[in-house]
């Protein structure tokens, strides 16, 4: 079977979405098929995870000046899109709302290759009106649309699938939790480990450590951790990632920000920490929440993300998110990271580990991929009047 894989950026861009792709990319081509990604070229190709990488021209310029990741292709990508599409047996697009994605849907359907849509995130609440207008209206004519009329639909978490729940699928859709390596990701062993990994990134052996993996932008809630951090100087915050946001212009001696990492070079860094910390909005269930659990970190999130995975949601540690009131979302992390660091046991630690390697795992998620691609792909040609219909609809609209 020849997989074309379509995301906004490679894994090279370490954000979530991505990093799924290459998970995915890696398990269908140990699994004997081809597989081809395709992306912007916003950021460097990916080294040996795919048969075939397939960079389109595209402006980052959003993410750039304004934190939001939505690269806008050039006409030319069009043509590298549509010979790509017909090569392809099926089409797996992560997310719906970039350009590179609709025009790939648009372009599969009018070459009859059938599509599946694995949508990972729903509706970010931004604290700006116009960008919370913008995507509610995006939601509405491109996302739904295509939803709707995709061969098949993957929600990564029943928060995403609430948020789309008024669609009328072709098809019954899936849930695929994302995976996570637990030969990468694990507790550490002992406290010499832990010890040892602080050491590794020049971290206080004493001090309570606060860890928050994710890109620097609004959504994943860096006010509310600066606050946090200006509120407890006792605890080291540490912040891992990168993005338009700089805490390291937050001039506090109690942050250390690290950039650049992920997989093995990541994965100490979570068993260095006491906890973690996720005080975002609009998510789905995020990989990083999932690596953490796999740590058997005790995590802190908002209430909209815990309830992802309501089989989790008694694992996590909840707090109300609230972007308009910054100084009592911020205490209130505090207040639930000094009880769950104080109460936390290695018993509970295992129970997080044992949870996540159980039902968060790369081979498990990409054989439900695989079996679903088994069921679409020669047995069904999208109808000419459902595509006509998504055209109109989508082309009238935009």
């Amino acid at each position: 079977m020849q997989i074309l894989l379509i995301s906004a950026y490679f894994d090279s861009h370490k954000g979530g979405i991505e990093i799924v792709a290459g998970q995915l990319a890696r398990e269908f081509r140990k699994a004997g098929h081809g597989v081809t990604w395709l992306a912007s070229d916003a950021t460097p190709l990916p080294p040996e995870i795919c048969d075939r990488a397939v960079a389109v021209r595209a402006s980052n310029v959003t993410e750039r000046v304004l934190g939001i990741p939505f690269p806008i292709p050039g006409l030319g990508a069009l043509a590298a899109i549509l010979r790509e599409v017909r090569r392809a047996d099926v089409l797996l697009l992560h997310d719906t709302l970039y350009p590179i994605n609709i025009a790939a849907f648009l372009l599969a359907r009018w070459s009859r290759r059938p599509v599946v849509v694995a949508q990972h995130i729903a509706t970010v609440p931004y604290r700006n009106p116009l960008l919370r207008g913008l995507m509610l209206l995006m939601n509405r004519i491109a996302a739904k649309p295509m939803l709707g009329d995709a061969d098949g639909v993957v929600f990564i978490s029943e928060a995403t699938a609430r948020a789309f729940a008024d669609v009328k699928f072709r098809h019954p859709p899936r849930f695929i939790f994302n995976g996570v390596d637990n030969a990468i990701f694990h507790p550490a062993r002992d406290t010499d480990e832990k010890l040892a990994a602080r050491h590794h990134f020049g971290l206080s052996p004493d001090r309570r450590i606060a860890l928050f993996v994710g890109r620097f932008v609004e959504k994943k809630g860096l006010n509310i951790l600066r606050r946090a951090a200006e509120m407890d100087r006792a605890t080291a915050w540490v912040i891992a990632g990168w993005g338009p946001m700089d805490p390291t212009s937050w001039q506090l001696s109690n942050v250390h920000v690290f950039s650049g990492l992920s997989g093995t070079a990541l994965a100490p860094l979570y068993r260095a920490s006491d906890a973690f910390v996720l005080p975002s909005i609009g998510e789905g269930f995020p990989l990083v929440l999932q690596e953490a659990l796999a740590c058997g970190l005790p995590t802190i999130c908002g209430a909209d993300t815990a309830r992802a995975d309501k089989n989790a949601e008694a694992l996590l540690n909840t707090i109300k998110v609230d972007v308009r009131d910054i100084e009592t979302t911020a205490a209130q992390l505090l207040q639930v990271f000094h009880s769950v660091v104080r109460n936390d046991t290695p018993e509970q630690a295992a129970h997080r580990f044992g949870y996540s390697s159980e039902l968060y795992n790369w081979p498990s998620a990409a054989k439900l991929y695989l079996e679903l691609f088994n069921d679409i792909t020669g047995t069904h040609a999208p109808d000419g009047s459902t595509t006509a219909r998504a055209l109109a609809a989508m082309g009238t609209n935009r």
